[in-house]
This record gives C-alpha cells, structure tokens and sequence, in this order.
C-alpha cells in the first residue's frame, strides 16, 4: 500500500514494532494493531505490567537497604563524634542523583511538549480534512439549487416566451433536461453527507482529552456533518472506549507530574544544604510517592509507545476498517482518498464526465437559443443572460469541485495526521519514558541516600541550656578547667545574677 506523502516509518518504529509480545499465558501475540483482540490487549497490559514489576523490586530494594542500615550497624563508642567513614560520599552521591532527576525532568518537559505538538498536528489536519469535506457540500448544495432556481424561473420563461418557435422550445427544454442530469450527477458527489463520522468532532475530542482545549464552534461552516460518535451508539462503539481512556487530561497531568518532581529535587536539596531534619523527612515521603508515580507514568507511556509502533508500521488496513465501519463508505472511496496511488482510479470519474458534457451541452444550447431568438423575442434576452450567469457560476463551482474530490488534498492531510501521531507523539512519548526511568532511578538512590545523609547532620543545640551559665551545661570539660572561650549569648537569653 501506497504510504502517505511526507511519512515513512521511523526506526523507533520499527524497533518497538519488533518487540515480543505475549499474553497473560505468556503465548506469543502476533505485533500487528488489533486492540479489539482480547489477546492484544494483553499483551498492552503486560507490558505495563513491567513497570510494576520494577516498582516492586525498587521498593524491596530499598526497604532491604533500609533495614539493613537502621538495624545492621555497629553500635557507636559513647562520646564519639567521628564522622561516618564515606559520609561524604554518601551525601554527594544524593545530591548526584536528584541533579540527574533534575535533569530528566527537563527531558520530561521537552517530550510533553513534542506529544503535544504531535496531538495538535493530528487535530489540525483533522480540521483541515472536514474543511474540505464541508466546502464539498456546500458547493454541491449550492450549485444544485442554483440549477433547481434556473429550471424553474429561467428555462420555463423561455419556454413562454419561445413558444411560437418549436425548434427553440425544444432547446429549452433540452437545457432543462441537461440541468436536472448535472444536479442528479453532483449530488452524488457529496460523499460524506449524512455519514455519522465527522472528522471535527474527532478532532474536538482529542484537543479536549490533550489540554481542555475544545476546537471553537464557529469553524463550523455550512454543510458541516453535526453527527458524532457520542450520539451514535452503535457505530461509535469502538472508538469510544479510545476517546475516554483518560480520565484526566494529559497534557495537565505530567505538568503537574514534572513540578510535583521538581519541587521534591529543590526542597530535598535545599534540606540537604541547611542541615533541615524535618525537611528531609517531609521530602523523603514525598519522593516515595513520586517514585510510585513515575514508575505508574512508565508503565503507560511503555504500553502507549508500544501499541503506537504497531499502528504506525503498517496504518492503512486498520483506518480503512475502522473508516468503512464507522461510515458505511464504500472500499472503493476510501482507498481512493487513503491511498492515492495510480493503481485506485477516481470513484467519481464517470459522475464528472456526465456533468461536464451536461453543461457544455447547456453552454451550446443557450448560444443558439441566444443567436435566433433575441432579435424575434426581445424579452427572453432577460433570461438568457441570467442563465449564462448561472452557467458560469455553475462552471466554476464544477472545476473547484473537481479540485477539491481529488485524492491530493485530503490524503495530504491524512499524512500530516500520521506525520504528528507517528513522529511528534511518538517521540515525545519516549523522551517522557525515558524521564521517568531517570526519575525512578534518581528517587531510588535519593531514597537510600537519604538516611545516611541525614545521619550526619550534627544533633539539634538547646537554647535554654546553654543560657544558664551553670558548669552543667558543659559535662565535657575536665574539672577544674575554665572554658576557654566566653559563654556565647542566644537570642532570648539573659545572664542570671549570682
């Protein structure tokens, strides 16, 4: 099959197209897009399932090191206060690690941002697409009653008018017949009219599930098909499942997934920079709940990735079904306009053919209506010019109809559609995967760094304590030894008399 202008497969596609896939048997699952197969969707599954799998490990890991370093160390001298051996170590290597999770997190922005681009070009071309299907039939419409008006008004005052001539009495009559051929031929041409499918509803609903960004109503021109999905059952069955995956909108959702994870890097910095107990432990709990959410966010973006490879390989077999089921349109259409390649031939050929011999049947029969009767009758000269006008706005609605029924405008479209699904979208989503696998990674080795690091902090002073002046306050000194340095003042505190 003839791919779309512009779009080729990517290696990342084919290489996610070249992964195994096996259902909850662990049988092997043929790689080509069928997610209406229960065996399919299994796959998908388990392939998010891999992802908490690894959040599973992760959290066993780490409760392992955990325990090990709280209940598993040596008990300390009393009085000492040597450091910790690889103290230092230990808290570079947390401050590492959320500078690596700062990192991914603007990896993640990038790729949020390109699978935005990406859903914006599908929604773009999709509107595109019902453009042209709309300007479609609303020239039809147009031109059909334009010719309806002129075999009503126009032709039958000339019939009056010419009675007494048979012979120009029957060239009206033969424009009339030739009139009502080209209407009956162009209807027939406002494919899309009356099909429940409409291409800007689709792309409405996708703008809405990206960003809460519904496509203004007032692009709605006339002709447009208000039939949707939503408001037919049975034919938007399969693709409403599709529509309302996401319960919330998912551009929102990894804004706020990123800040989430970037406030939890600077704070656990800003903890480990002032020595803030309370504010590492605020933070630590607060990585573990990142940590399970950017381990669910793979997971997704893994079964999503995987499942839009398979699309992408090879999409022209699926959009054709599901296209002919949803609409009820003829193969022969839909491979014309999904195809365009020499081997599909015009579906419309022979209505156009018939319409334009009609009109330049019309054209000549005016031209002899016009030499031989203007002179005799000098009130059907009102007529006639307004039928020529009429044929000419006719003519010219034709040669934009011609235009616009070829397979080059709307296949184009479905190519920058592929184009922003397959390369933007897709792309995008792996720089999201590969910012949550950085985040899990980092969150990890913060998680298990953290103790350590909070281990080493020096033990909170007491005001109060060191404000009383008494020798008490000081139980290492030797005896009989004077301090050597003057008691230094807090805030708050006073000297008390002796």
């Amino acid at each position: 099959m003839g791919a779309p202008p512009g779009y080729r497969p990517s290696a990342w596609v084919h290489l996610l197209h070249q992964l195994p896939r096996a259902d909850f048997q662990l049988r092997p699952v043929p790689s080509g897009f069928a997610p209406q197969e229960q065996e399919y969707q299994q796959a998908l599954l388990l392939v998010a399932a891999l992802a908490g799998l690894g959040l599973g490990l992760s959290l066993i890991f780490i409760a392992v090191y955990l325990i090990r370093f709280c209940c598993c160390r040596p008990p300390e001298p009393p009085g000492s206060k040597s450091p910790t051996p690889g103290g230092g170590c230990v808290t570079w290597s947390c401050i590492v690690a959320l500078l690596v999770g700062c990192t991914g997190i603007g990896i993640g922005f990038y790729g949020n941002s390109e699978t935005s681009d990406g859903v914006s070009q599908l929604s773009s071309a999709l509107l595109h697409a019902n453009h042209t299907l709309s300007t479609i039939d609303h020239l039809v419409l147009e031109t059909v009653e334009r010719l309806g008006e002129a075999v009503r008004t126009e032709l039958t005052t000339l019939e009056e008018v010419l009675e007494p001539r048979t012979e120009l009495v029957a060239a009206a009559r033969g424009a009339q017949l030739q009139a009502e051929v080209v209407a009956q031929q162009l209807q027939g041409l406002a494919f899309w009219q009356g099909v429940p499918l409409s291409p800007l509803q689709v792309a409405e609903d996708v703008s809405f599930m990206e960003e809460y960004r519904p496509t203004s109503k007032s692009v709605h021109g006339p002709g447009t098909l208000l039939s949707t999905l939503s408001t037919h059952p049975t034919r938007g069955s399969t693709l409403k499942p599709v529509l309302l995956c996401s319960a919330c909108y998912r551009w929102l959702a990894y804004v706020l997934l990123l800040l989430l994870e970037l406030l939890v890097c600077l704070f656990t910095l800003l903890g480990l920079a002032k020595q803030s107990k309370w504010l590492v432990i605020v933070m630590t709990v607060m990585s573990l709940l990142v940590l399970v959410l950017s381990w669910g966010s793979m997971g997704l973006e893994a079964a999503t990735a995987v499942g839009l490879s398979d699309f992408c390989s090879n999409p022209d077999p699926y959009i054709l079904n599901l296209t002919q089921e949803e609409t009820g349109l003829s193969s022969d259409i839909l491979s014309y306009y999904f195809l365009c390649n020499q081997a599909v031939s015009n579906p419309f050929q022979q209505r156009l053919s018939l319409s334009q011999r009609a009109l330049a049947s019309i054209h000549s029969q005016l031209l002899g209506m016009e030499r031989g009767a203007v002179r005799q009758f000098p009130s059907a000269q009102k007529p006639l010019l307004s039928l020529e006008e009429t044929l000419n706005v006719t003519e010219g609605n034709f040669h934009q109809l011609v235009a616009l029924l070829h397979c080059r405008g709307l296949h184009k479209d479905y190519g920058a559609a592929l184009r922003g699904l397959c390369e933007d979208a897709l792309e995008g989503l792996l720089f999201l995967l590969l910012f949550s696998l950085l985040s899990a990674g980092a969150l990890a080795t913060a998680l298990c760094s953290l103790p350590q690091a909070w281990a080493l902090f020096p033990p909170s002073r007491n005001p109060s304590v060191l404000c009383s002046g008494s020798r008490l306050s000081e139980p290492l000194l030797p005896a009989g030894l004077e301090p050597a340095s003057p008691l230094r003042s807090f805030p708050g505190c006073r000297r008390r008399p002796h």
